[in-house]
């Protein structure tokens, strides 16, 4: 009997669906970057209209490490779930688990570390499609590691790109990023010499980087220009410096909740009284068409990223979805 025939088998039978785990190769062949932007942009518009339900990251300290958990709920396509991640001195693990949104049955536990790379780059693509100038070409990317990949990738997705400069401390890293992206994406991909040349004349901005001081500042930025901010997810962090956000004439994060925990790119300037939080909305109520983002093509956007669960629900109730229907994953009957 095929898997997809003992699935049936089982359900007709009353015995409910054997639960899938999901590996990363599994997650790599069934979910790409358009079909993250799909399910990224319906999840956050949802979330936007008040149709699911986004709790923040909560963390929990252990003698070596860190325990990480995210849940949330998206009913209106049947699923909730959670990541649950862990940080040691010996690197991080990433887990999601996908439930049935009516049942509560456990349907599949996914590792998740590509599973998250490309939801995370997801979002910033949905932001740039709907906060960077119609006719951006040009990126700036601080930053070339494992999450650099997909923030590039996404943008050029939702942007006529040409062209993409880089940087990042290590000169034989980001040369061989330039190198690597020029020919997966088919741009004109250079290694820059310095932040600032990154920066500068750059259409759309991307940080990601785990520095804990600003690597952008206000004064480099051209007007017009959208920026993507995801590596600083603590309030102690920084990428962006006060001038960047006083340059800014929008600004939406992912979740202005989390944001509060989380974002000391804008808390640090909400504490200096440079900022309010009033003026931070959320990138749903925009998908959603609540709230107007650009207004005009000289005006400076920004969108502050810190990675939600119910991307994860998004990609992921995709990638079991499929998985299933294609007999793919290892079956755990319960």
């Amino acid at each position: 009997m095929t898997p997809v025939a003992h699935l049936a088998f089982m359900r007709a039978e009353g015995f409910g669906e054997p639960m899938l785990l999901l590996t990363e190769q599994d997650v790599e062949r069934l979910l790409t970057m358009d079909d993250a932007l799909r399910e990224v942009e319906a999840a956050l518009r949802d979330l936007g209209l008040g149709k699911a339900e986004n709790r923040p990251r909560q963390r929990v300290r252990g003698a070596h490490g860190m325990l990480n958990l995210m849940p949330a709920s998206w009913p209106g396509r049947g699923y909730y779930g959670f990541k649950e991640y862990t940080v040691s001195r010996d690197g991080a693990r990433f887990w999601f688990h996908l439930f049935d949104g009516n049942t509560g049955e456990p349907l599949a536990i996914l590792q998740a570390d590509r599973l998250g790379q490309r939801r995370t780059g997801a979002a910033s693509g949905v932001a740039t499609k709907y906060l960077a100038r119609t006719d951006a070409s040009s990126v700036g990317i601080l930053g070339t590691g494992w999450q650099a990949e997909s923030q590039l990738e996404a943008v050029s997705r939702v942007r006529p790109i040409v062209q993409a400069r880089c940087f990042s401390r290590d000169a034989s890293k980001r040369h061989a990023f330039a190198e690597r992206m020029a020919k997966t994406l088919g741009l004109d991909v250079r290694a820059a010499a310095s932040p600032e040349e990154t920066v500068r004349g750059a259409d759309i901005v991307v940080t990601a980087t785990p520095s804990s001081k600003p690597v952008v500042r206000g004064e480099w930025l051209a007007p017009g220009v959208h920026i993507n901010a995801m590596g600083a997810n603590r309030l102690g962090s920084r990428e962006l410096d006060a001038g960047v956000i006083q340059r800014c004439t929008f600004i939406a994060a992912d979740s202005v909740e989390q944001a509060r925990l989380e974002a000391g790119d804008l808390a640090a300037p909400v504490a200096g009284k440079l900022l309010k939080w009033d003026d931070v909305h959320e990138i749903g109520s925009v998908v959603a068409g609540k709230v107007k983002g650009r207004q005009r093509a000289k005006d400076v956007t920004l969108f502050k990223s810190l990675g939600l669960a119910i991307e994860d629900v998004a990609v992921g109730a995709l990638v079991y979805e499929r998985a299933r229907n294609e007999g793919m994953g290892t079956q755990v009957s319960l």
